[in-house]
């Protein structure tokens, strides 16, 4: 990659947003391609920073890294929508806690009188929270800044992105029929949206991999409640019924979520596969096609590490 040469970004999630912002600001000219500007997905995500059940672990160590070194500048900033927020992380059967966790600032375990009832063991740190709708409009507008430019339209191929000496595929759960890719599959998330209640710090659940997730992040006036995790669902209609359980499980550990007002849901699908994936392939006619998808739930987490990578094999070809 030159300055001023043409790349062409598909996808306008958290990661293609990323991708973009880097590529324009390292001095290429980059258009964005999507259906969808923001991508619902990114707006449905709660969102912390956590790099788990997300593989190659290495890479995932590095890339969630560099996010949160971005992650705490951004935090300076409140038209960002990030901020850094204290809160715990517990389990009802007693889980040593993750080994990204340990490093955080104000890395603690938790006195059984600081845990709900129910859980036997807890962590306390600070880590970058996300408001999402915030936050995806504070990336377009630094892609604008940069000289970026935006096209809403849905592709049939990533040919069709071109023409251009790069292509990046951000496309997420799109990239399933673009690339094609088989080994990707959708798990579906929904969260719930309420007033808060004056709730300041965080509560998450470590669930394992159980579908019914229990968390709760707030912003601001409002709190994210979360949420669902349904392997190989992709609907993004709202589920009243999964609705009512989220709501209940997040009351039950803060009985002041009981008088919060329901403000919208938020439903995305989840680009899985067994590994994320970040490499660069030459096409047929000449064209570098670089990879940046299948980060799963960990989207937000890896963005900027995963960014500044596609940048590198850009550069590197």
């Amino acid at each position: 990659m030159t300055a001023g040469e043409r790349v062409v970004v598909v996808g306008a999630g958290v990661a293609g947003l990323t991708t973009a912002v880097v590529l324009a600001e390292a001095g290429a000219s980059v258009h964005v391609i999507a259906e969808q500007v923001p991508g619902v997905t990114s707006l449905a995500a709660g969102a912390m920073w956590g790099p788990y059940l997300v593989e190659p672990k290495d890479k995932v160590d590095q890339w969630g890294q560099r996010s949160l070194e971005i992650f705490r500048e951004l935090a300076g900033d409140p038209a960002t929508g990030v901020r850094l927020t204290s809160g715990i992380e517990a389990s009802r059967t007693a889980e040593a806690p993750p080994d990204w966790a340990t490093t955080l600032p104000g890395f603690r375990p938790c006195e059984p009188a600081e845990l709900p009832t129910g859980f036997t063991a807890g962590y306390r740190f600070t880590v970058p929270l996300i408001d999402m709708p915030a936050y995806l409009d504070y990336l377009l507008r630094r892609f604008d800044a940069a000289g970026g430019t935006v096209e809403r339209r849905r592709l049939a191929s990533l040919a069709a992105a071109g023409p251009a000496p790069a292509i990046v595929n951000c496309a997420g759960l799109g990239a399933k029929d673009l690339v094609p890719d088989p080994d990707l599959r959708p798990i579906r998330g929904q969260h719930v949206v309420v007033t808060n209640p004056g709730l300041t710090e965080f509560f998450s659940e470590d669930t394992g991999l159980s579908p019914d997730l229990l968390c709760f992040y707030p912003h601001g006036d409002t709190v994210v409640l979360g949420g669902t995790a349904i392997d190989g669902e992709g609907d993004l209609g709202p589920d009243d019924k999964a609705a009512a359980s989220i709501l209940a499980r997040c009351a039950e550990v803060e009985p002041r979520l009981v008088k919060s007002r329901v403000l919208e849901h938020r439903i995305g699908a989840r680009p899985t596969r067994a590994t994320v994936r970040v490499e660069a392939e030459r096409r047929e006619d000449g064209t570098l096609l670089v990879h940046n998808y299948g980060h799963g739930g960990t989207g937000v987490t890896l963005s900027w590490g995963c960014a500044e990578e596609t940048g590198e094999l850009l550069t590197a070809q």
